[in-house]
């Protein structure tokens, strides 16, 4: 997978009664754990430049979740939303002898990050969202989370652009085609301003192409249905596992005790945001998803919003969290603005 690291980040296989997990690791192994998890269709790789540049006095590992990166391929069952990935991360923690940690988790690995503090709320010292996806899972849902369609249609593995699948699946490393995972990182990992370093964003798109591609991972099984876009979730693999019908972590409001929430994101995200370009409601709006049913059925998920709103209620019960917007800046934070992401996540951590 990684044939560049930065030089003080080293790679490592940990095996669990799970899992057989890939690590990315980094700075003192004594230190104050913080765990990076990272989004679909990438791995660990996407995190190892903060990582060589964090102190030492933080012991930082990025794990490659189930089918992804090198770390084993199992399934994915949808029905659990992402609690297989999260039950990775905690035999993981169990196996490393970590406690308590700082769990940081980027698009996804957002979703994963909130649903481990909806679970293991006591075992987080911190909590760090990164460009997250929405408590109420990805796409088809009102802003207090109602959802759009009764069979929640509109989301889950059958919206996977089927090019892009077959171009993941060839490995296709090229910039050929806009559906081309190149093209793809390019267009909307990152905001438009962003220049890649040629060897990093080589690395980054070879991470892209270990996604593993079928029914139970990248991106899931689907089911057809009456209603618009006359697709529905079925019950295994990624994208089924953060749809609506599976998936949300609005109880985080809830939990106890509550971990400072740090949330990051770019204002130029076209993943992440209240006019997604990877949402059903939203590109029938503009017309990219024939037949819309109109606002009133089908709106733009309010991605944002909801989050804001999930963690305004957290703060209202107790909790606390702060904002940091990055102006110019898409998907990737931390890619894309590493210095300034990284004094704010220091900030954060030694709050």
């Amino acid at each position: 997978m990684a044939t560049d690291l930065p030089g003080s980040v080293t790679q490592r296989q940990v095996s669990t009664d799970r899992l057989q997990t890939n690590l990315l690791v980094s700075g003192d192994s004594d230190g104050t754990p913080v765990c990076l998890v990272h989004g679909n269709v990438s791995s660990a790789r996407f995190w190892a430049e903060l990582m060589a540049e964090l102190p030492d006095e933080y012991r930082v590992f990025a794990p490659d979740l189930r089918g992804y990166g090198e770390s084993e391929t199992k399934p994915v069952d949808a029905t659990r939303g992402v609690r297989d990935f999260t039950e990775d991360l905690r035999a993981l923690f169990d196996e490393l002898g970590v406690e308590t940690v700082a769990l940081v988790g980027w698009s996804i690995g957002g979703g994963i990050a909130m649903q481990y503090a909806v679970d293991h709320p006591k075992t987080l010292t911190d909590l760090v969202l990164v460009s997250t996806m929405s408590p109420y899972g990805f796409g088809g849902t009102t802003r207090d989370g109602t959802p759009c369609q009764p069979d929640y249609a509109g989301t889950g593995g059958g919206l996977a652009n089927d090019e892009f699948v077959e171009r993941l699946a060839d490995g296709d490393t090229s910039a050929a085609a806009d559906a081309s995972p190149r093209s793809v990182m390019h267009a909307f990992y990152v905001g438009p301003d962003h220049e890649f370093d040629p060897d990093v964003a080589d690395d980054y798109v070879a991470a892209m192409c270990t996604t593993v591609v079928g029914d139970e991972n990248y991106p899931g099984d689907a089911e057809p249905s009456e209603n618009w876009p006359g697709v529905a979730p079925g019950e295994h693999g990624v994208l089924n596992a953060i749809s609506p019908k599976y998936f949300d972590t609005s109880a985080l409001a809830d939990v106890d005790p509550k971990p400072p929430v740090l949330w990051v994101r770019g204002d130029a995200d076209q993943i992440v945001s209240d006019t997604s370009f990877f949402d059903a409601g939203f590109l029938g709006q503009v017309g990219e998803l024939p037949d819309w049913p109109g606002e009133d059925v089908y709106p733009p998920q309010p991605m944002n919003d909801q989050t804001r709103d999930v963690l305004e209620s957290y703060a209202d019960d107790g909790g606390r969290y702060t904002e940091e917007t990055f102006a110019d800046v898409g998907h990737s934070p931390h890619i894309e603005r590493p210095e300034q992401f990284r004094s704010v996540l220091l900030d954060f951590l030694d709050d």
